[in-house]
């Protein structure tokens, strides 16, 4: 099942992805009501065709973004980390609900505060139940869906502050979307292809399969920590190929077109705008 948040009628109203529709759901409520009702709503209208409709993130309020840090070997490896040295555990920071936008959405900056903004295409899980402490049988039970997500990151702040939250953290830097995807229909999320491009030149290519911590894994090691809620997201980490560690350095800029797509799942598209 594809899930998606669209804007209609002054609010945010929740529909099923058909090819290039989407069909309104009889539902008063946004994804996070959704998950918790638990009820297959009926369907209300006919049919609206994806242009003719903005999306919404799937998911606008989680209570929390957590994501996870050097999750893939390759990443890991031009970032110039020791690889006999990887955390045995997740490296975990978090991501604040202000930077969540949604596709088609801009990716906005003031340049006088940053100037070296990067891309980090991701897995993003979306949790579908309040779990603590759990068994990783359990951590897949407790999947709600998946969706494309873009770890931007203002590398300049990340790395002059020495840690990570406010560089990760800025308004509309969670970029997530185009919609949700539920188990059923995508119930490997280990051997998906991940790809990201910046102006139509690839700059990301890998695969989920080369994660270090799969999707349970990560589920479980969280939810020892932090309970989880409903809505909440985990970024799953970023392959090779992001602009700060190529030589010379690629960062974004305004008027550049970003695009993550995750093989079952879809495009997640956003423009960049700067201010200042």
């Amino acid at each position: 099942m594809r899930i998606a948040q669209y804007y209609g009628h002054n609010r945010i109203r929740l529909g099923w992805i058909r090819d290039n529709y989407i069909i309104p759901m009889d539902f008063d409520g946004d994804m996070i009501d959704f998950i918790n009702r638990q009820q297959t709503p009926s369907t209300d209208g006919n049919p609206i065709s994806l242009d003719e409709i903005r999306l919404a993130p799937p998911v606008i309020r989680p209570s929390k973004i957590i994501a996870i840090g050097l999750n893939y070997k390759d990443h890991a490896a031009e970032s110039g980390a020791d690889l006999p040295a990887l955390p045995e555990a997740p490296l975990i920071f978090a991501k604040f609900p202000n930077s969540v936008t949604g596709h088609d959405h801009n990716i906005t900056w003031d340049i006088n505060m940053t100037q070296k903004v990067d891309f980090e295409a991701e897995l993003a899980v979306v949790i579908g139940k309040r779990i603590y402490d759990c068994t990783e049988t359990e951590a897949m039970k407790a999947v709600f869906g998946y969706t494309c997500g873009n770890d931007v990151s203002a590398r300049d702040l990340q790395f002059g502050d020495g840690q990570w939250v406010r560089g990760k953290s800025l308004d509309t830097f969670c970029p997530l979307g185009p919609w949700l995807v539920t188990p059923e229909d995508l119930p490997d999320p280990h051997s998906l292809k991940i790809q990201c491009r910046l102006n139509g030149q690839l700059m990301q290519d890998s695969n989920t399969g080369l994660m270090v911590f799969k999707v349970p894994d990560l589920i479980r090691f969280i939810s020892r920590h932090f309970t989880l809620l409903p809505g909440d997201i985990i970024m799953t980490g970023t392959p090779h190929g992001v602009g700060a560690f190529r030589d010379p350095s690629i960062y974004m800029k305004t008027g550049d077109e970003v695009i993550v797509e995750i093989e079952g799942i879809g495009k997640l598209v956003n423009r960049c705008h700067t201010t200042g």
